[in-house]
């Protein structure tokens, strides 16, 4: 309803613009994409403010967005906030291209997409909104419950091949891994590969909630997703980074005691403004973070 709502009062401004301005009197067009331009009436006052955003990018950060977005514009119903995923690096080369508004991202931008976005005129600007953990999964029935480092590295860069060599049955493992767009890739492969490649047998998945169903359905498989995406599908591994095995509960990743905790950033072309600000302000209030906790991430400090 709210959306057939909003559908009638576009076209009935559309209209008395119509009436108003002429047939023949058209205004400016955004070229950009989503982000808002702010545009001039035949009077040169300015017109009104763009009432949409658009943020697009890391898939972590995906549930989380889009749970803000919608109380947002339960408490905003005169505008709108469109959230979509593709990894980090996608959102973020869409913020380079001026495509969105806000880009959204595990990982932290790279100084060639800073200059990149320089060159094009962009100037990100870096918003921290939540705190997240990265969980290694394995199928239920797996009976390994811990792993260290090196396995893990060992598991991922192709030197552990079967399960036995870490406290397993007798089976290969099944690599999963998210694709190089993924911002989780691009973490994972520094902390834990140490910059190692990827075994080139890894099957990689454009999206988290493809990881889960993977490993859900085949018992020798591990992956790797934000705790936020943890169900009882998959079973998270506690890992051991050379101080001792850590699981990767909320007090765990808040202290910095699970080896896999990293932050989720919102990247704006310059300090927010307008409606995009807005939105940064409600995702940072206490009614935006308290939505950070009930997703399954974890709040800044306040």
């Amino acid at each position: 309803m709210v959306n057939k709502l909003k559908t009638y009062m576009v076209l009935t401004l559309l209209v008395v613009g119509l009436v108003f301005l002429g047939i023949g009197c058209t205004g400016n067009e955004n070229s950009e994409g989503s982000s808002p331009v702010q545009e001039t009436s035949s009077e040169g006052a300015p017109a009104a403010e763009s009432q949409s955003i658009f943020l697009k990018g890391s898939d972590t950060v995906l549930p989380l967005a889009q749970a803000e977005a919608e109380e947002f514009m339960i408490e905003n119903s005169d505008k709108s906030v469109t959230v979509t995923g593709g990894g980090s690096g996608v959102g973020i080369t869409a913020l380079i291209d001026g495509e969105v508004d806000i880009a959204t991202a595990s990982r932290e931008i790279k100084t060639e997409e800073i200059e990149a976005a320089k060159a094009n005129g962009i100037n990100p600007v870096e918003t921290t909104i939540a705190y997240d953990g990265i969980s290694v999964v394995v199928n239920p029935e797996n009976p390994v419950t811990e792993l260290t480092f090196d396995q893990l590295r060992g598991i991922y860069n192709g030197s552990i091949s079967n399960w036995k060599d870490v406290g397993g049955e007798d089976k290969e493992i099944v690599v999963i891994s998210r694709d190089s767009s993924s911002g989780t890739y691009e973490y994972f492969k520094e902390e834990v590969l140490l910059g190692d490649e990827y075994r080139p047998d890894a099957l990689t998945q454009p999206a988290t909630g493809g990881i889960v169903g993977e490993v859900s359905q085949n018992p020798n498989a591990i992956g790797y997703i934000g705790v936020a995406y943890l169900d009882g599908s998959v079973k998270a591994l506690s890992l051991d980074a050379g101080n001792g095995s850590e699981a990767p509960s909320s007090e765990n990743i808040l202290s910095g005691a699970y080896p896999l905790s990293r932050s989720l950033y919102f990247y704006t072309n310059g300090e927010p403004s307008g409606l995009t600000k807005e939105f940064v302000d409600y995702v940072l209030s206490e009614t935006g973070q308290s939505l950070v906790t009930e997703v399954g991430y974890f709040p800044i400090e306040q």
